[in-house]
């Protein structure tokens, strides 16, 4: 039987923990009121992170909570109040990137796991952060395949890689660009993405540099479903997919196409590269996804440089919410009509399309279109549904 690592996911408030948990994530990684890196997120109130801990229970699943952002001096005192109370709800581990936080949560009892906020690339800064107390490393997302197998090799400490999602044009996160652009604290969670504006090019004299596009910065996102197998090698204790501000649609899909090639691999020990996988994660992404640095073959093409398609991701059409009499009840999250074909699917059935052949809105009136944002209909349906399987455009 081949290492079955765990799958991470993010979860931006109690629904996207809810999906991510029954889509097949193992873990997710939440971001509470303080001291998390994500300012603009909803973020779980205190209220959240113990429901959300309760739910993890009744699932045999994790929270991680994240308490990773660069404290200052005044903010000291409030942390240990903090992680008291995230030790008492019963989170299974805090994620941090200040020492300053090291030694408070030893003496409470919170394990530990690093941020990839520290840029960990080397074994031997993982033998120090290991001698300090904390049992799992997240490296950061500019280690190679080979440095992570020595690593894991040399250390013997859980280690926690990304395999999806948004990449950072500065080295995992430390940037300022934010603070001097918008003054909004990157490192505290206020990055306003400078990396994804555009920008006109200048010449010396300060001419401008006429080109058929603007200037970016911007990196292109993260994929590794090509090297899955082998981070499944290389004895990879978690695989993480980056997003806690995605919603419920992408999260579910990612989630559960990264499950799905998991557990093939694992239960088959062979890997089959999927190619409907690489679409279906294609088709719910706003970028291009590639390896970046795992091959260790980082170059021009992880970036764009003039300009870049963003795509309005429009494929996500409702979720359902109970099926009755041949009937699916779903509430609208994009504009559909009678004669599309959809595809649904869920945590524990094989997605199958349809066309829409008959619509009923809330009176059970006969109607063409689903148009209003979160209308409630119900769809003729030949094949039973569940609670939270959703459907999207056939591409």
């Amino acid at each position: 039987m081949k290492n079955k690592p765990e799958l991470l996911a993010p979860a931006g408030d109690l629904e996207r923990l809810k999906v991510a948990f029954l889509y097949g994530a193992d873990a997710c990684y939440i971001g509470g009121s303080l001291f998390s890196l994500r300012a603009n997120a909803i973020n779980f109130s205190d209220d959240d992170i113990k429901e959300a801990c309760l739910i993890a229970k009744s699932m045999n699943k994790k929270i991680y909570v994240t308490v990773n952002i660069s404290l200052h001096s005044e903010e000291v005192p409030m942390l240990k109040k903090y992680l008291k109370f995230l030790k008492d709800v019963g989170v299974d581990a805090i994620i941090i990137s200040d020492p300053s936080i090291i030694k408070i949560a030893n003496e409470i009892g919170l394990e530990i796991h690093l941020s990839t906020q520290t840029s960990t690339v080397n074994f031997e800064s993982v033998k120090f952060f290991k001698n300090q107390g904390i049992t799992r490393i997240v490296l950061a997302r500019e280690a190679s395949l080979e440095e992570i197998k020595e690593i894991i090799e040399k250390t013997g400490i859980e280690i926690e890689v990304f395999i999806h999602g948004a990449m950072c044009s500065s080295y995992s996160g430390r940037c300022v660009l934010s603070n001097v652009f918008t003054n909004r604290d990157s490192n505290r969670g206020g990055c306003s993405q400078i990396c994804r504006w555009d920008f006109d090019l200048l010449t010396s004299d300060k001419d401008s540099v006429k080109a058929e596009k603007p200037f970016t910065l911007s990196t292109k996102d993260l994929s590794q479903l090509l090297y899955l197998d082998k981070m499944v090698d290389a004895n990879i204790t978690s695989l993480k997919i980056e997003g806690r501000m995605r919603s419920i649609y992408y999260i579910a899909t990612v989630v559960s196409t990264y499950r799905k090639a998991l557990d093939e691999y694992i239960e088959t020990g062979v890997y089959n590269y999927n190619r409907q996988y690489e679409k279906t994660l294609f088709n719910v992404a706003n970028r291009d996804s590639i390896t970046q640095f795992l091959d260790g073959n980082i170059n021009k093409e992880s970036q764009y440089y003039n300009g870049r398609l963003v795509l309005s991701n429009q494929d996500f059409l409702g979720i359902v919410l109970d099926y009755e009499d041949g009937y699916a009840k779903v509430e609208q999250r994009n504009h559909f009509k009678k004669g599309d074909v959809v595809t649904f699917f869920g945590p524990d059935k094989k997605s199958f399309e349809y066309e829409v052949s008959e619509i009923l809105d809330e009176d059970k009136n006969l109607i063409d279109v689903v148009r209003h944002p979160r209308q409630v209909v119900y769809l003729k349906v030949p094949m039973e549904l569940k609670y939270m399987d959703m459907l999207r455009i056939k591409k």
